[in-house]
């Protein structure tokens, strides 16, 4: 019977993969990260319109690329806590009757994380994870766009909103010095309150589904 060329060359590629030394209460792993920010941001209620939205008017957030950190504090050789910092930017924009248009700004993201998270594998190998946790999403600086504007919107205020994060992921050792390639996705899950005014009055409220995926990959170092 032949040999099977495709599983000999996987345990090949896997026994290439060089060890590293198991992961232990008090281990620290810093992450540098390429993130991929993408929300949904479709309205889910208009609560105030003094402003007259065309019917069938619905919103949708942009994508964008940013670098992030994440710090990992290992509390057991399989279980971590995790936080990640950095900022994002979006603007939202019109579907429907106002296709294109554009709603909101450069809101810039702040997505507080804190994730618990438990690592399969065996120490010093690849080591998937999964993970959850609490999020807290705080909006800077943004403003209306240009159709809101026209629409008689001055000014634009994003509510700071808390979610929950389900997340899992990757780790894949590169030496015995604790550098490693990481994968990770997460979902959240958060419905925020948008407001717009003109002058000191507000004519425009609506809450958003936001709900990003957020997946990024990286370097990560663990000591």
């Amino acid at each position: 019977m032949k040999t099977p060329v495709l599983p000999l060359f996987a345990l090949a590629a896997a026994a290439a993969v060089p060890g590293q030394a198991a992961a232990k209460q008090g281990d620290v792993q810093l992450k540098l990260l390429a993130t991929l920010v993408a929300p949904d941001g479709k309205i889910s209620d208009v609560e105030l319109d003094a402003i007259g939205l065309p019917a069938g008017t619905q919103t949708r957030a942009n994508d964008n690329v940013t670098p992030t950190i994440a710090i990992e504090y290992f509390v057991a050789g399989h279980v971590s806590i995790e936080t990640i910092a950095g900022v994002t930017q979006h603007d939202v924009d019109g579907r429907g009757a106002l296709d294109g248009a554009e709603l909101v700004s450069d809101a810039k993201i702040v997505p507080a994380t804190l994730t618990l998270k438990y690592h399969f594998g065996a120490d010093g190998g690849i080591r998937p994870y999964v993970g959850a946790g609490p999020s807290y999403f705080i909006f800077i600086d943004e403003k209306p766009g240009a159709a809101a504007v026209a629409l008689g919107a001055t000014r634009q205020k994003m509510d700071d909103s808390f979610g929950v994060a389900l997340q899992a992921g990757v780790d894949v050792p590169l030496n015995a010095k604790g550098l490693g390639l990481t994968l990770d996705a997460k979902r959240y899950f958060l419905r925020p309150t948008a407001h717009w005014y003109a002058g000191t009055t507000e004519v425009l409220r609506t809450e958003h589904k936001l709900d990003p995926w957020v997946i990024s990959a990286g370097v990560a170092y663990r000591f």
